[in-house]
């Protein structure tokens, strides 16, 4: 089986590595090859744009920045609906909104192609693992052909429903993840204002109940002053914005997301929108004091 991907940033670039590390024959396309380099340096073949890599491909994967790029990646004159044939599966991966995978999915419905939308999670350090979470929204029956394909990327895969519910799903994931990122950042600033040791701090409450994701991978990045990029800040606010557009949607409140954005925010407005999430915390004026 031929698989294709576009968008070698820094999660498509781990997916492609493990991809290639278990066999697969993987074709690839970015809008800057050089960005590329290094999938292509281990085995990934070269295509000259998305309706290429969908030409050759019998499953063709999409992973983008924003819901904008999505659109342009499936529905611009040389894009993947441009080259799909019939009983092709495209799956996008970009965390992007329910309207547009659904719109997808109607869109190759119509050329006896099924589109599956299948955002991740787990970061950079999941993409590089082949440990992402998974969760996938479309047609049950084009799901259980490409499940075996996924656990070469991912340890959790879930299906949610119809198209557009795995988007949903990752909205939920990105709530949850609003409030462990908040909660690490003000539990690092009021420990340190404490005068407490910090890692040992990350040691205590990391092998207590306060346990979670946030704090085992981006703690230690804190405490080294190392703000690279894991999940961009651009991103995140990207995703909260489309949870709280669909919160509005659903007609449900969700007071503390809207502060983590609005928390996150401040970071892009500052300049700081291509740091890493954890970066929060340099906006606290007494992190910066205490430092």
């Amino acid at each position: 089986m031929k698989i294709g991907f576009i968008g070698t940033g820094i999660m498509g670039t781990g997916i492609i590595n493990n991809l290639l590390k278990k066999g697969e024959d993987v074709t690839v396309f970015n809008r800057t090859k050089a960005h590329a380099a290094a999938v292509l340096a281990n085995g990934a073949k070269w295509a000259a744009s998305a309706k290429a890599v969908a030409e050759a491909t019998d499953i063709t994967f999409s992973m983008a920045g924003f819901p904008a790029d999505v659109e342009a990646i499936y529905f611009a004159p040389e894009g993947i609906l441009a080259g799909t044939h019939p009983g092709q599966v495209v799956v996008d991966m970009t965390t992007s909104t329910p309207a547009l995978a659904a719109r997808i999915a109607d869109e190759a419905a119509k050329q006896q192609v099924v589109a599956l939308d299948a955002p991740v999670s787990g970061g950079d350090i999941g993409a590089k693992n082949g440990t992402l979470t998974v969760m996938v929204g479309g047609d049950r029956a084009a799901f259980a052909t490409l499940q075996p394909i996924l656990t070469k990327v991912a340890t959790s895969i879930t299906y949610f429903g119809e198209a557009g519910k795995g988007q949903h799903a990752k909205m939920a994931n990105q709530i949850m993840i609003a409030g462990t990122m908040t909660g690490l950042t003000e539990m690092l600033v009021y420990a340190q204002a404490a005068g407490l040791d910090l890692a040992a701090v990350l040691k205590t409450v990391g092998g207590g109940s306060g346990d979670n994701w946030s704090l085992e991978n981006y703690g230690p990045r804190i405490l080294a002053g190392d703000y690279t990029p894991g999940f961009f800040v651009k991103h995140f606010v990207k995703d909260l914005g489309i949870a709280l557009t669909e919160a509005d949607a659903l007609g449900i409140e969700l007071p503390a997301t809207r502060e983590a954005n609005r928390l996150y925010q401040a970071l892009i407005d500052a300049g700081q929108g291509d740091l890493g999430t954890q970066s929060l915390i340099t906006t606290y004026a007494s992190w910066h004091d205490l430092a």
